[in-house]
């Protein structure tokens, strides 16, 4: 975990910066969840999970909002950046709210996730090197499976390696399962659609 960055994470007031940018910001029902990614600021790329996933949200038992921090990547591995799989280089998701641009499917088919349902916009990063490319002029739009799931199913993960060509990943499968608890939550009381939230940590 990235704990400079989980520290600023623990009382930070999102629903302020949301409307500062105008974004919508869940805060009226029970598990209408807010999920936020933040980025940590670099260019560099460290192969690490050192950006966080946030989601805020109202229970049962309480008016007052609960937050959990997760440990993640918003980034791709060294490996894709090295090896893109689209011809275009590879994705990077561009900050911003993506409304009800994911749901819960399979991951490859593989495991239940947050897969991308509507389109989103990406970086291409085509140059192969560990340098991040955010180049405004080279992003593409579109669905291209950028999904949030997890690592490695049993034990948490130091290295992104191939785990993400663009995704947004979880390091720690027990992490990605307490997620996933939550969207089931959200699910049942408002239908399978979600908004992801992509912050950079300059924003904070």
């Amino acid at each position: 975990m990235n704990t400079d960055l989980y520290n600023k994470c623990l009382n930070y007031d999102f629903k302020s910066l949301f409307e500062r940018k105008k974004y919508k910001y869940y805060d009226a029902g029970i598990y209408n969840l807010n999920i936020i990614g933040i980025r940590k600021t670099g260019d560099k790329s460290t192969n690490i999970f050192d950006d966080v996933l946030v989601v805020t949200y109202r229970t049962f038992h309480s008016e007052k909002e609960t937050r959990k921090i997760f440990c993640i990547t918003t980034e791709p591995g060294t490996y894709y950046l090295n090896n893109p799989i689209n011809y275009k280089g590879t994705a990077i998701l561009v900050p911003g709210q993506y409304r009800n641009c994911w749901k819960i499917g399979k991951h490859n088919g593989l495991y239940k996730a947050l897969v991308q349902c509507a389109p989103v916009k990406v970086y291409r990063d085509g140059d192969k090197d560990d340098i991040y490319d955010f180049n405004a002029e080279c992003i593409d739009f579109g669905i291209f499976g950028i999904n949030i799931h997890r690592a490695s199913a049993n034990n948490k993960t130091k290295y992104v390696d191939k785990y993400s060509a663009g995704c947004q990943v979880f390091s720690d499968p027990v992490e990605f399962n307490s997620f996933m608890n939550l969207c089931n939550k959200q699910c049942n009381l408002y239908g399978n659609k979600y908004t992801y939230t992509l912050l950079e940590e300059d924003d904070l």
